[in-house]
């Protein structure tokens, strides 16, 4: 009798021997059984062909395309991703007609390709090193007679080396980590913009392309990649920006459209796991017009969006809530009254979509009037003229837009000069106010120099050739990333999260004055109110201050108090001057006006009422009614121990009478 252990060796060497037989073709009489476990290896065992499962997943089987012996297993082509198998009786071959299919147990098909003749050749599919799954026909002698369909014309989620990426292919995401199926997110070649865009179903979610100064269009992929998905055929690398670049230099790289929606290019280390090279859209300001129009995005801020001057949220609910996809609109309507109604918004640096048209321009008066006379003009800007390396001077170019500014991003490197067109209405008061500095309105009192705002308020300084505004406390500057006039606040933000650390130990915070009309609120995202001194600053880095309702208004003549309605220029015992309001007025600081006192001293008394907290009164009024209880309680124990009195002083006596009589017996 044979011993157990020579079976064993048996079925080890079976397996063994089964292993080195798996193959790298299907054929009509070949398929590959998921009850089996059987697989399709590539010749140079660099791919793996069969069922799996995907990530953390239970029931679902697909058949699909992955590195060989990675773990965890890399997939990189998935044939039946909407239509799983849910046991492991799938079978995958060649059909009759030389078709792939995917079979269950009762015959039911998941996935096939549709070949429009059917062959009376050989028909296999091949399973290359490349990773791509090849189906052609194959002659007597073996050969190969041409390609008839391939996975890398229908890919998933990944691009790999030797692929070409065209705009009649996409590559569609995962619905999610351990879901194949087709997700949110594509990643398609624009051909007519000479760019690549990212979607979310249908609105498009990032672009490469970007409008330069000069309005033509550079992008944000680097050159090396976009060489890599035209598979080393692209003729906008030069050999100077990417020298000697072949296909050997992008071995064990691949391109993934992330469930996520981010298109990552990754390697393979020396450790044997993926790292992640490059991706966009890194930053939510990367996104396609992530405010919407006429919103500006700013990565840097803590709020990255808001809307430009001039400008209020579509729908305000929603913008406050987060969701800043409607974008802006204007307060007023273009063209109102006549040209001189409107003005432009001075913003630099700034990243917007490509323009609408363009002309050459003899200077920036000239393309300012051009826009201004065209009331669809919405904004412009102007490209100085270039000396050529020959001394010849190109002509300056002017660039309008015609439709809603979208994908506005301020402080973007490479950025343009752009004028916005808006009302004068909407940015300039009839108070003295400072106007605007980029993209920040400037509300009173804040003041930016001696001919605006209050002198009191003078703390703010505007950067004319950034756009910048900046705060100064002290020596210190600080930039300005958002201004609520409705709220009397602003934010401030700290270089680092280490500056919010010293500013707490500082003890007083910002080394703001005393005297000064400004007050920290909330500093390195905690609320003055729950500081201590144990308190740990990560990650928070913005400040935000107010500012105290400012006094009237200073004055040097009468013409100073023209915008301050009920008021006239008087000096105080002091001998300062200011916009004192007339009789039967008084100075509202907040609502920035004189007005009359009596309304005014009523609607206060008013509101003081109305301020008085619910649960004080209903305290007030249990408290009335326990003491009116106790007091009824009272009043009628004392009368009732008034009418007893004289009951008991009678039955008193009797016995006082009674025990008189027997002591006489006695």
């Amino acid at each position: 009798m044979l011993p157990p252990t020579f079976f064993l060796y048996v079925f080890l060497f079976c397996s063994l021997l089964l292993h080195c037989l798996a193959g790298d073709t299907l054929t009509r009489n070949s398929p590959i059984r998921d009850s089996r476990g059987e697989t399709l290896v590539s010749n140079g065992e660099k791919f793996e062909l069969g069922f799996f499962t995907p990530n953390g997943s239970t029931e679902r089987r697909y058949v699909g395309i992955w590195f060989y012996k990675s773990s965890p297993r890399t997939v990189v082509w998935v044939a039946n991703r909407d239509n799983p198998l849910l046991d492991h009786s799938g079978v995958f071959s060649v059909d009759e007609n030389g078709n792939l299919q995917i079979l269950d147990g009762r015959g039911r098909s998941f996935w096939s390709i549709n070949l429009e003749k059917p062959s009376s050749m050989n028909r296999i599919a091949k399973l290359m090193d490349t990773g791509n799954l090849v189906v052609s026909d194959e002659d007597d002698e073996k050969h190969l007679t041409g390609i008839l369909w391939q996975s890398f014309e229908n890919p998933t989620e990944t691009f790999l080396p030797g692929m070409k990426l065209d705009e009649d292919m996409a590559l569609i995401s995962w619905k999610s980590y351990d879901d194949p199926a087709s997700g949110n997110f594509s990643f398609h070649l624009d051909r007519e913009a000479n760019q690549f865009v990212i979607w979310k179903r249908s609105i498009r979610y990032w672009r490469s392309g970007v409008s330069d100064n000069g309005g033509s269009s550079r992008s944000e992929m680097p050159s090396a990649i976009s060489y890599f998905l035209s598979n080393f055929t692209s003729t906008s690398v030069r050999n100077d920006s990417v020298p000697y670049i072949t296909s050997s230099l992008y071995t064990n790289t691949r391109m993934v459209m992330s469930f996520a929606g981010q298109i990552q290019y990754l390697q393979l280390n020396t450790e044997k796991t993926w790292s992640v090279i490059w991706a966009q859209p890194r930053t939510r300001c990367s996104l396609y017009n992530a405010c919407g129009n006429f919103g500006s995005c700013n990565s840097n801020n803590e709020v990255v969006c808001k809307c430009l001057p001039g400008f209020q949220p579509v729908s305000p609910e929603y913008w406050n809530s987060g969701d800043n996809s409607r974008g802006c609109t204007r307060r007023s309507p273009l063209c109102s009254n006549s040209a001189t109604s409107d003005t432009f918004l001075s913003l630099k640096m700034m990243k917007v979509a490509n323009p609408d048209a363009q002309f050459k321009a003899n200077s920036e008066v000239e393309c300012k009037m051009e826009c201004l006379n065209n009331c669809q003009c919405e904004a412009f800007s102007y490209e100085e003229a270039e000396t050529t390396k020959g001394g010849e001077s190109e002509s300056a170019t002017c660039w309008i837009w015609t439709d809603d500014l979208r994908d506005i991003q301020e402080e973007y490197d490479g950025g343009r000069d752009l004028h916005v067109r808006v009302s004068v209405s909407d940015i300039e008061s009839a108070a003295t106010t400072c106007g605007t500095c980029g993209t920040n309105m400037i509300p009173y009192p804040l003041s930016t120099g001696p001919k605006c705002g209050d002198p009191a308020y003078l703390n703010f300084y505007c950067n004319l050739s950034s756009g910048q505004l900046n705060f100064k406390a002290r020596g210190d500057t600080y930039r300005v990333t958002k201004i609520n006039p409705g709220m009397h606040t602003f934010v401030i933000q700290t270089e680092t999260a280490d500056s919010c650390k010293s500013i707490k130990s500082n003890g007083n915070l910002l080394q703001l004055n005393q005297s000064s009309p400004f007050h920290v609120i909330r500093f390195c995202n905690v609320d003055l109110g729950n500081i201590s001194s144990t308190i740990s600053f990560t990650g928070g880095d913005e400040v935000e201050i107010g500012w105290d309702p400012p006094p009237e208004p200073t004055c040097f003549s009468s013409s100073d108090c023209k915008y301050w309605p009920n008021s006239s220029c008087s000096a105080r015992i002091d001998g300062k001057k200011l916009c004192l309001c007339n009789a039967k007025f008084k100075w509202d600081g907040l609502k920035l006006k004189c007005t009359e006192a009596g309304h005014y001293s009523e609607k206060k008394d008013g509101s003081s009422i109305g301020k008085i907290p619910l649960s004080l009164i209903i305290a007030v009024a249990l408290i009335s009614l326990i003491a009116l209880a106790v007091l009824s309680s009272t009043i009628v124990f004392i009368c009732l121990q008034r009418r007893r009195m004289p009951k008991l002083r009678g039955k008193k006596q009797g016995n006082f009478s009674k025990k008189f009589r027997i002591s006489l017996q006695w």
